[in-house]
């Protein structure tokens, strides 16, 4: 009889394609003998989605406000009460999984992995009425996002299921020590650490910057991330452009924000200074971010969400081996000034941002201290060394 096998159901709020963080915990846990099925939702811009374990994007009638929190969470707890118990999942249909499960004996056992507090309400009831184990990880400090900051009712329904469900929960993840520590203030709990540091991937040659219709005469900045979203900093970069006419800035993703972005770009005649990229595959973003002379990142201190976060493009724009532009945010902030790779600025003002370009554009032997910077900090900050981190959490469950 084959050996058992365990099964891990992986669900998220996102469309699957740009979230990093989940693909590293799901690579963990199939590496660990998890037969893996990852669940999100499909976009009309969803970009295509190969990976080697099995995923569904549900269809949704609703995509945003309460009646896609409503409709999202009703799936996924029934699906995740229909999940078999004695034989692997089958990949489901518009699904792709290049390898198999490992092996199609018993189950031995399965783990609900629940990312963030808008997936954790029927993770946590479906685990408790089947008895499954359940894993938590916070990928923010959900409550303190501005979205929900400026809607004091709203806030307080998800506050009211975290404060019912956070308390009973065994294993919780975050992303960096400051979230730890506020929500070991909050209730009492302490958190593991896996922070967002990708994965070392091999990206192959760089491609030429007129592969990519770039100009070669022209200092390039780049804002990236799947979050661009209200107080991220991206309206201030753009209207930091009108000072910088000899750049270019790049802004790949999406997010909340990208109308107003495209409403400034027009209104101040921004066209030949501002390209707006959308979202696009990890390799392809990072032949544009590794073309580009310094990475932005400029979340405000406007809540408590921004001032600990520690986002993915921090870390990427060290891959990539280019400069920092960060605001002054803790965790950002310590690993900038902390490796001497990229400037900080005290607050997201398109007047600093420009002046803080123009400095570095005019000072070609710091450009190059800071890239080399980078570029050892990039080796320092592993990504494996995460991973491990999140394989010995996931092997304690037993």
């Amino acid at each position: 009889m084959p050996p058992p096998f365990q099964r891990a159901i992986v669900s998220v709020t996102n469309d699957l394609a740009t979230d990093n963080r989940v693909h590293r915990t799901c690579t963990v846990l199939q590496e660990l003998g998890y037969d893996v099925l990852l669940v999100g939702r499909k976009l009309p811009g969803s970009l295509p989605l190969e990976r080697p374990y099995g995923t569904r994007r549900m269809r949704l009638l609703f995509n945003k406000g309460p009646l896609f929190y409503v409709e999202y969470n009703l799936r996924l707890f029934f699906l995740l009460l229909a999940v078999p118990a004695g034989s692997p999942s089958p990949v489901p249909a518009g699904s792709r999984q290049t390898m198999p499960p490992a092996n199609s004996g018993p189950c031995a056992g399965t783990v609900f992995f629940s990312n963030d507090l808008d997936t954790l309400l029927p993770n946590f009831l479906a685990a408790r009425i089947r008895g499954k184990r359940l894993v938590y990880d916070t990928h923010e400090f959900f409550t303190e996002v501005p979205e929900l900051v400026q809607r004091p009712r709203v806030r307080a329904v998800w506050l009211a299921i975290e404060r019912w469900i956070f308390p009973k929960l065994r294993t919780v993840i975050t992303v960096n020590q400051s979230i730890a520590d506020a929500y070991k203030q909050r209730y009492g709990k302490e958190l593991h650490v896996v922070r967002n540091i990708p994965m070392p991937r091999e990206l192959g040659l760089l491609p030429s910057r007129e592969a990519l219709d770039l100009p070669a005469d022209k200092p390039i900045l780049v804002l990236q991330g799947s979050g661009i979203n209200v107080d991220r900093g991206a309206e201030e970069a753009v209207l930091a452009m009108q000072s910088l006419p000899d750049c270019l800035l790049l802004i790949i993703g999406g997010g909340d924000a990208w109308p107003v972005l495209q409403r400034l770009v027009n209104e101040h005649a921004l066209e030949d200074r501002v390209r707006l990229m959308g979202k696009m595959p990890y390799a392809r973003m990072m032949d544009y971010t590794r073309n580009a002379d310094l990475g932005l990142t400029l979340d405000k201190d406007t809540n408590l969400n921004y001032r600990f976060s520690l986002p993915n493009k921090l870390f990427d724009y060290m891959h990539a081996g280019i400069p920092v532009l960060a605001t002054d945010l803790p965790e950002v902030a310590a690993i900038v000034r902390g490796n001497d790779c990229g400037v900080v600025l005290p607050k997201a003002d398109p007047t600093a941002i420009a002046q803080a370009v123009r400095i570095l554009m005019d000072d070609p032997e710091r450009c190059a201290v800071l890239r080399r910077n980078a570029t050892f900090a990039a080796r320092k900050l592993d990504g494996a060394q995460e991973a491990a981190k999140l394989q010995s959490i996931l092997e304690d469950l037993g």
